[in-house]
């Protein structure tokens, strides 16, 4: 510490950088713009007054002058799912917003998979729709074949998917980006993000904090300023391409990685670890033997993925996958070939649920692995061969397809590989995706250590919605895990970090009776726009939804008989003589919308969608009131919010590894800290005092908070004890 004058001390952090130099820089404006990416980082104390202490942390650079012809409320990083999304909803809440990415003609590349949508992820584009996003209306455009997965199972793990044709799907989401209100697209390369000179005031036992953001810098040296910035940098971030033994620098094929920003991020002090994943070879469809092959048709009628749509535009063209497998044979030559990648390597984790070839013959003793040749596209012959996924070198790649059948003179258009790339602990993030490390700084995608673009746009939706919210002052959206699957996404994401990329499924969720594909729509439109992020128009179409749903309910409600009655209608004949509506009736065994149209002929005149929510809706009423109770307990501990500066050293009766955890999630709710991996009920129950006890006023004696627990409380602490 050096003494500078009686009312500024400064005290010298060396950062690490690649000079390894240091320096020292004079504090003389409050908000001054400095860059991250800088050799000496400067904490000073400056006395207000009567020993008011105020806190500053800075990073010497050379000043950045305000230039507000590049200023934006909101800047995003990357134009892939997370950052099409995010910037389409930051600039929906009226935020003024830049996209920023390295090509404008690869913003919505499919660089992987040709699809959309699944068992679980699914219901995350739906979701998204209901926030007014994009992937849904435009998957509904350049779709080419269109299923619901799990059809035969109940409404809970319905699974829409759509195959998608690549060039239609990257065509019509630039279209609509393009012309999108309040959004600015720019082709750049960011290497490093800026920061102000902002006083921050010392909190025990706070993340720490390192300032707030300002804007970005460009690798041409252009500095752009916003309050607000997004980054959703995929599989670029220090990105790795393997096939074989070869490896170089790429965030994708032909594609350059972003090194700079990922030094950015680590010189803020941001946890950085390593993931990987990878992609099939692409095959030359004219080269393929489809004779023998298991064909796969689309659904008919196809159901569209948008709440605003009623039908999508190919759904009378509809194109067919194909089903082959491996067999000893393949799994012989991969097992042989082993030694030749080094993708494989045990010391970085892959997708453990959308595996390697080589990772499937590693783990399972299996004869055969399902493959599916999934056409990519109307006007093209590339196809992609779902299920092995590969980093072979590419000759041994081409002997390997050779021995599936149906692709015995394939010809290989472009070999697969792997891509290793850095990602955010997802802990550093609060439930916005506002990182606690820098204020005003959100991040999205595969950042933060999912896989998947149905993941990634879920992110970056909340996370464009949010910052451009509070871009704007208004309150953030929080979805919960009673809310939807991206509140589960981010609550897992936030509370249980990942080692593994993190891919949703419906058994993740508690609530997935309640948080179904059919209802995304009555969950979360009205939330969204009471929030500021729904158009007139879709505020307009559900209004209009829900106002025919509640006129067709409130018929059924009112349509009471006997049992004899009913039976006259086609239904079983019930022994209680108990009346029942025509709303209790579809809680029936395979009881249909289409059995009432005689008894209640208005029902004819509501829309099929509408039909289908209310039979659904009638057929789990009692399932769905039970569930019902439990989230009305898990919204207890969720209202039950924690101090974002509490001081975990102070709670008695912690262990050290429980404090650890608590300190490093800073959990939001007291329901967030029971999730958190390793707590305790004991544990729980000591912060619940704690929370209690801190928020009581204090006595005019010793002016600490009193101690003896209300009956509240006390009740509160022996129902949560139950709980555990």
């Amino acid at each position: 510490m050096f003494k500078v004058s009686r009312k500024l001390v400064l005290v010298r952090h060396t950062a690490l950088t690649r000079s390894g130099h240091s320096s020292f820089s004079t504090l003389t404006k409050q908000h001054t713009r400095i860059s991250i990416k800088s050799t000496t980082t400067l904490t000073a104390w400056q006395t207000k007054g009567a020993g008011q202490i105020r806190s500053v942390t800075l990073a010497a650079s050379n000043a950045l002058p305000p230039t507000p012809e590049t200023s934006y409320d909101v800047i995003v990083v990357g134009g892939g799912h997370a950052g099409s999304e995010a910037c389409a909803a930051a600039a929906r809440t009226g935020a003024k917003t830049l996209l920023l990415t390295q090509k404008l003609d690869t913003i919505g590349e499919m660089s992987c998979n040709p699809s959309f949508g699944g068992v679980g992820k699914g219901v995350l584009v739906r979701e998204i729709d209901a926030l007014d996003g994009l992937c849904g209306r435009i998957s509904d455009l350049a779709g080419v074949q269109f299923r619901i997965l799990n059809r035969s199972k109940g409404p809970a793990v319905h699974g829409p998917r759509a195959q998608i044709d690549r060039k239609l799907y990257k065509k019509h989401m630039q279209k609509a980006l393009h012309e999108y209100p309040n959004l600015t697209i720019k082709a750049g390369s960011v290497s490093d993000i800026v920061l102000g000179a902002e006083i921050l005031p010392p909190t025990p036992g706070q993340h720490n904090v390192q300032g707030e953001i300002k804007g970005i810098k460009l690798e041409s040296g252009e500095v752009i300023h916003a309050p607000k910035v997004v980054i959703t940098t995929g599989t670029f971030l220090r990105g790795e391409i393997h096939i074989g033994l070869e490896a170089y620098p790429a965030g994708r094929i032909d594609e350059e990685a972003s090194i700079g920003l990922s030094d950015s991020l680590a010189q803020a002090g941001f946890e950085l670890s390593r993931l990987k994943t990878g992609t099939p070879p692409r095959l030359d469809g004219k080269t393929i033997d489809y004779s023998e092959l298991v064909p796969q048709y689309g659904d008919m009628p196809p159901s569209p993925f948008s709440y605003l749509n009623k039908e999508v535009a190919n759904g009378h063209n509809q194109l067919a996958c194909y089903q082959t497998s491996t067999n000893p044979r393949t799994h012989e030559i991969i097992r042989n070939n082993l030694h030749k990648s080094i993708h494989i390597r045990e010391t970085v984790k892959g997708p453990r649920y959308c595996p390697s070839i080589e990772s499937k013959i590693m783990r399972f003793s299996k004869d055969a692995h399902t493959i599916w040749l999934e056409p990519e596209g109307y006007d093209t012959d590339v196809v992609y061969p779902n299920g092995i996924s590969m980093t072979l070198p590419e000759k041994e790649q081409i002997e390997m397809l050779r021995t599936i059948k149906g692709l015995e003179n394939v010809t290989v258009l472009r070999a697969g590989y792997g891509v290793e790339y850095d990602y955010v602990d997802p802990r550093e993030l609060q439930r916005t995706l506002e990182t606690h490390r820098i204020r005003g700084l959100y991040l999205a995608g595969q950042i933060n250590g999912t896989t998947g673009y149905e993941e990634a746009a879920a992110q970056g939706v909340l996370a464009g919605i949010n910052a451009g919210l509070a871009a704007q002052a208004k309150a953030p959206l929080i979805l919960t895990r009673a809310d939807a699957y991206i509140g589960v996404l981010v609550d897992d994401l936030i509370t249980k970090g990942v080692e593994e990329p993190y891919r949703i499924f419906t058994s993740r969720s508690e609530y997935r009776l309640t948080l179904r594909a059919d209802n995304a729509d009555l969950r979360l439109t009205r939330k969204a726009r009471e929030a500021g992020c729904v158009t007139d128009y879709r505020w307009r179409v559900f209004q209009e939804m829900e106002k025919e749903m509640q006129r067709g309910v409130e018929l059924m409600s009112n349509y009471v008989l006997s049992p004899v009655k009913w039976a006259e209608y086609g239904f079983g004949k019930s022994d209680d003589g108990v009346k029942r509506s025509a709303m209790d009736m579809l809680g029936f065994p395979n009881a249909r919308m289409d059995q009432f149209h005689e008894a209640i002929p208005e029902l004819k005149d509501l829309d099929d969608t509408v039909q289908a929510k209310i039979q659904v809706e009638g057929a789990y009423a009692v399932y769905l009131r039970r569930q019902g109770v439990e989230v009305n307990a898990f919204m207890r501990d969720e209202s039950m919010e924690l101090p974002a500066d509490m001081d975990y050293s102070a709670i008695n009766n912690l262990s050290n590894e429980t404090r650890f955890k608590l300190e490093r999630t800073r959990p939001a709710t007291l329901g967030a800290a029971k999730r958190i991996e390793g707590m305790t009920p004991t544990s729980i129950l000591e912060l619940l005092k704690h929370v209690q006890r801190t928020r009581r006023p204090a006595t005019s004696l010793t002016g600490e908070a009193l101690r003896t627990g209300s009956r509240r409380d006390r009740l509160r602490q022996r129902q949560l004890a139950k709980e555990f």
